[in-house]
Parts: structure tokens; sequence; C-alpha cells
């Protein structure tokens, strides 16, 4: 809706209605590193959006950054000595949120360097 060099960085997350409490909000996430330039096409975008719906349905942009990289995790070796047994080790790698599992398994280096 709102064009093609901005899709390729950004993709809607949600949208909360007005309400008595506060205005209508649509969360964009944000590919880390492009955060200025959505920043300066935020009227842009808000205009794009109320022209197409014939409204101000949306009154404010938040933007939520993340990562880009699609890194694999592979599973971890049995014959190393980590910190993690088999059983810790495949509950992490079931994790589908991947900032998360990085953050885990960075925790267990840290804790075998000890």
């Amino acid at each position: 809706m709102v064009g093609g060099d901005l899709f390729k960085i950004c993709y809607p997350k949600s949208f909360k209605n007005s309400n008595k409490f506060g205005v209508s909000t649509l969360q964009i996430m944000v590919k880390r590193g492009h955060e200025i330039d959505l920043e300066y096409s935020k009227k842009i975008i808000m205009d794009k959006m109320n022209s197409f719906f014939g409204y101000a349905v949306v009154e404010k942009l938040k933007f939520i950054s993340f990562d880009d990289a699609q890194t694999k995790f592979k599973k971890l070796n049995t014959n190393e000595n980590h910190v993690t047994n088999i059983k810790y080790a495949d509950r992490i790698n079931s994790i589908k949120n991947d900032k998360i599992k990085k953050s885990l398994l960075e925790l267990t280096k840290l804790f075998k360097q000890r």
C-alpha cells in the first residue's frame, strides 16, 4: 500500500484502534538500520493509509526494530564439554524465537568459561 521500497524493509505487526485512553496506533516491524528511513516516511505512510480508507484510521506509528539475520542454530555436539546437558540443549534448540535461542546459547558459553 505504501510502496515497494518500504515493503522491503518493514511490515505491519499490529493495529490498536483508538479508545478513550489512547489514539489508534499501527506497530511496524523495521529491519535494524532502516529506522531513520522509515521515520522520515512516517507522514507519507499515514497520509496514504488514511486516504486509502477515506478517514483518519492511523493517528500514530510505532516502530519496532528486528534483526534480519536468518541464522540456523545447529544441535550442540555431545562430545564437547558443555555446561548444558543433552536435555537442555534439545529444549534450547526447540525454541522458535531466534533471539531467545541465541541468548541462551551465549549464556551457556559464559557458564562454560567460568
